[in-house]
């Protein structure tokens, strides 16, 4: 099952958009990260995408399965010494594969090896999703007391309930400051 993970590529943004707005908004079997209850509308554009990925300081990772299938994706915005993680995305048709695992688990290996500066990561996640902020709690992450207002000016969908974004953290081993005993 291991992916193949890669830096997103200009060819690679429509079948991005589709494949997030898809584990976002739509609701199959398999799904459980859907936000279809909550939020309704496109939850990423093709301009928007192309907007993230002409930012310096951003990359959108993609894994790739065996098949040479694009399976999922994670979005990495670094600012200082915090990496926010956001769109991150599983294909609804292969989710409870182990493939977010998987992603999230390079993500913070390739962090923790090639941006020294890093220390922290934080991502922001819809108060209502209680199974996924359990989720990132068994992987080690744990709630900031931040709140933040639903972001309806980055036409990211429109709610349908009152929802807020709840920060959440997780600090790793900075290089930079512990030595290791020799």
């Amino acid at each position: 099952m291991p992916l193949k993970i890669r830096k997103a590529l200009t060819d690679d943004i429509e079948q991005l958009t589709k494949l997030i707005n898809s584990a976002y908004r739509d609701q199959l079997s398999r799904s459980w990260t859907t936000e279809k209850s909550f939020v309704q509308g496109n939850r990423i554009t093709i301009q928007q995408l192309e907007r993230d990925l002409e930012q310096e300081n951003f990359q959108l990772l993609i894994g790739e399965s065996e098949q040479g299938l694009m399976v999922g994706c994670i979005g990495l915005t670094f600012n200082e010494d915090t990496v926010e993680i956001a769109t991150f995305a599983i294909d609804p048709k292969v989710q409870n594969s182990g493939y977010g695992r998987e992603m999230l688990g390079f993500v913070e290996n390739y962090v923790s090896n090639y941006h020294p500066d890093a220390s922290q990561f934080i991502m922001y996640v819809l108060d209502v999703r209680v199974e996924l902020i359990s989720y990132y709690e068994r992987r080690g992450y744990y709630r900031t007391d931040r709140i933040e207002a639903y972001p309806i000016e980055a036409e990211v969908g429109q709610p349908l309930v009152p929802i807020q974004l709840i920060e959440m953290k997780k600090q790793f081993y900075d290089k930079k400051h512990h030595d290791l005993p020799t």
